[in-house]
């Protein structure tokens, strides 16, 4: 299983939210290029980084710091937030990013999100945030009545192949993850599915590679120090050697 740490930032901080509200912000590091440098240090592979700014006002607001961040590590990086055009997705991916993260596109713009996945295969991803079993959008503030595993179905007939399940009750709470709605996501749809949300500890770790996840992003148990980074990717290495997850 491959761990992917997170950098989410806000008015050029890295922050984290409680249950992505976004009054709950609080920074949790200095610098967003340091951090990453220490996440390449610990042996990340992947880093998972969201522009909040960008997610609630539809358009990138801090993708100047993301590039500097894609400039000082070697580690690929995944970057959601604020990406609705075509514009977007090639300002990202002609500037070094690995792969571009779509989420409330998915429900406003499907048409989009196929256009993306034509052009650009397997370097998108797509982002479903559900609260309650139902998606939300616009940064977690826009609520809809569509069911998660209903969308996850149609972005899979997109052609869609990395799928980042939040559920936003679990995210920045160190409860553990939703298990049980991960795991029906799972059998549900072929795409490699990311968890996001909840992650606390080892034992968490442990879990999603039981259910055979291809990913987790983990968060605020990276910076409350309740996760020790270089553990979970050994832990998590492990698993793929016997078997369970997938290489990046």
């Amino acid at each position: 299983m491959l761990i992917l740490p997170a950098i989410d930032i806000k008015d050029g901080e890295c922050v984290r939210l409680r249950k992505g509200d976004y009054s709950t912000a609080h920074k949790v590091a200095d610098s967003a290029v340091e951090t990453a440098e220490e996440f390449a240090s610990a042996g990340a592979k992947f880093i998972h980084m969201v522009d909040l700014d960008g997610a609630k006002d539809g358009k990138r607001v801090n993708s100047e710091l993301i590039l500097q961040v894609r400039k000082t590590v070697d580690t690929k990086i995944e970057v959601g937030g604020g990406i609705r055009t075509m514009e977007d997705v090639e300002f990202y991916l002609e500037n070094g990013i690995d792969r571009v993260i779509l989420g409330s596109a998915a429900i406003k713009d499907p048409d989009f999100v196929k256009k993306a996945v034509k052009a650009y295969s397997d370097r998108i991803a797509v982002s479903i945030d559900a609260k309650n079993g139902f998606v939300s959008a616009e940064g977690w503030i826009d609520n809809s009545e569509v069911n998660y595993i209903d969308l996850a179905k149609e972005m899979e007939d997109i052609g869609v192949k990395y799928l980042i399940f939040t559920d936003i009750s679990k995210d920045g709470m160190l409860s553990g993850p939703n298990l049980t709605m991960l795991d029906e996501l799972k059998t549900s749809v072929k795409c490699n599915i990311i968890a996001s949300g909840g992650v606390a500890s080892l034992k968490d770790i442990i879990n999603l590679t039981d259910l055979d996840i291809y990913g987790a992003i983990c968060g605020k148990a990276i910076y409350s120090g309740t996760l020790n980074l270089i553990q979970a990717i050994e832990v998590a290495h492990a698993a793929k050697h016997n078997g369970k997850g997938a290489n990046i």
